[in-house]
């Protein structure tokens, strides 16, 4: 009796695994930048705006700046992840998360005096802030896509979405880290000492990232398209095993050798769908929801008290419903879940909306926002970065992808400042609009996504160039386990 071994029992799932959860220190390290200022915001509010009598213009401008560094590090990706490599683009991420955790806690470093709050120490502790977006755009586009091109094709969903995980356990993290700074102190030693210990706790998981970083190979797809394919094929039997291997690099150099790699190489299609994922991301309204939350349960009536315990709910159930997506991702395909997501969040929002219209204040309220919430976890939260880090034919991915990353970005940092003065204007229609992005992004999914499940990277181009180079660049599927 022979037992013939399969392509997934040749898969080295530690080793696979080991190198997922490195780079995931990536989306940790986005998630605990993005919020760490959270706890500090007053702290810096009184030290470095109330102080010098500047308005509420330059507080928000300052809380906002990383955004500005995210936008930047978003559009660069590209040039760094297809000159350098993804593995050297992410240790210069976690080089920019290590200098702004330093520099933000200590703004002052060499050039300024502390307890002396200037406008020049105001410009020091923005750019070094910028320092930590940059850090986070680089590592939004270059995480999903080196995950999605070290892992097999099977597996691809749930370890890319493994990552929207990371993203939402960070900002789980640093909410308990300023907490415990902030325990039992008083508001003084806070605005002199607390807030720059919260910025400089992130220099402990930035360096940490940095380290692991040199004990990960470079992405085999990148080695490739260096002509380092020796290098690129041991790492694929390593991870696919031998009898796939070689299958694979033969596609991966075939779609490296037939295109220019021009952006635009592959028609405008998978661009504009690339993009679009990201805008309907930030449009359906998530990142109000994540930023704004208590704000939102103190204008719908509760007290302050119980609105921060709704939004520690709410931190339970995106965990919750991020988990449900990485076990589903590869089972039901990318285009249902998006499209479930997007009806849940379409009904939640609308909801929101009505009750919003007739000042109906109660327990409905936020059972519609878990609702909602819960729909863009299980769905658009971790499902576009999965079809981002894998869509997009292997000669354009980083450029492509920094395309993609920068339009989310931007799209976010527009969300974001509007909807204050939305919320001025009606509530109702606020949380309408949102819902009537959530239908539109709907009608795209169904319109305009293709369903990735199971695809080599390889056969992504195939998707663009017809139904012939599909067939051409087909692998393999993974073997069924046979007894004769």
């Amino acid at each position: 009796m022979i037992q013939h071994q399969t392509a997934t029992a040749e898969q080295n799932l530690p080793y696979i695994a080991g190198i997922t959860l490195i780079a995931t220190l990536g989306g940790l390290l986005f998630g605990y930048d993005t919020a760490v200022i959270s706890g500090a915001e007053k702290s810096v509010q009184r030290y470095l705006i109330t102080s010098q009598g500047l308005s509420t213009w330059v507080h928000g401008a300052t809380i906002s700046s990383a955004l500005i560094g995210c936008i930047i590090g978003g559009a660069i990706s590209g040039y760094f992840s297809s000159g350098i490599g993804r593995k050297k683009t992410l240790i210069l991420a976690a080089m920019l998360f290590f200098l702004s955790a330093l520099g933000s806690a200590y703004p002052e470093f060499l050039f300024f005096r502390q307890g002396e709050p200037t406008m020049g120490l105001l410009y020091m502790f923005n750019f070094y802030r910028i320092l930590g977006g940059i850090g986070v755009g680089l590592a939004s586009a270059v995480c999903p896509v080196y995950i999605g091109e070290i892992a097999p094709a099977n597996l691809r969903g749930r370890l890319v979405s493994l990552n929207q995980f990371a993203i939402i356990f960070g900002m789980l993290v640093v909410y308990f880290v300023n907490w415990g700074i902030a325990s039992g102190q008083s508001p003084e030693w806070l605005n002199e000492v607390g807030w720059r210990r919260m910025f400089l706790s992130e220099a402990i998981p930035a360096g940490l990232f940095g380290v692991l970083l040199f004990f990960v190979p470079e992405s085999p797809r990148f080695l490739s398209m260096a002509g380092r394919d020796s290098e690129a094929l041991q790492i694929l039997t390593k991870v696919n095993g031998p009898s796939r291997a070689s299958l694979i690099l033969a596609d991966i150099k075939n779609t490296v050798e037939h295109h220019s790699g021009k952006l635009l190489s592959y028609g405008k299609t998978v661009i504009v769908i690339g993009i679009l994922l990201s805008v309907f991301q930030q449009f359906v309204g998530i990142n109000v929801a994540l930023y704004y939350a208590p704000r939102i349960f103190e204008s719908m009536g509760a007290g302050k008290d119980a609105s921060m315990l709704q939004t520690v709910v709410m931190g339970i159930i995106n965990v919750i419903f991020t988990v449900v997506a990485i076990l589903t991702v590869d089972r039901w395909g990318r285009k249902p879940l998006l499209m479930v997501g997007s009806v849940g969040m379409a009904v939640g929002m609308f909801a929101i909306a009505g009750l919003s219209y007739f000042e109906v204040i109660g327990i409905s309220t936020l059972v519609f926002i878990i609702l909602y919430t819960a729909s863009f976890m299980m769905s658009w939260g971790p499902i576009c970065w999965v079809l981002i880090s894998e869509i997009f034919p292997n000669k354009i991915r980083g450029k492509a992808v920094a395309v993609a990353v920068a339009a989310q970005w931007a799209a976010n940092y527009f969300i974001s400042s509007t909807y204050p003065s939305m919320m001025e204007f009606s509530g109702a229609f606020t949380y309408g609009f949102y819902g009537v992005m959530s239908v539109l992004s709907l009608l795209f999914v169904w319109k305009m996504v293709p369903e990735t499940k199971n695809r080599s990277l390889e056969e992504m181009e195939a998707l663009w160039t017809g139904p012939a180079a599909l067939a051409q660049h087909k692998t393999p599927p993974l073997a069924v386990k046979t007894k004769v």
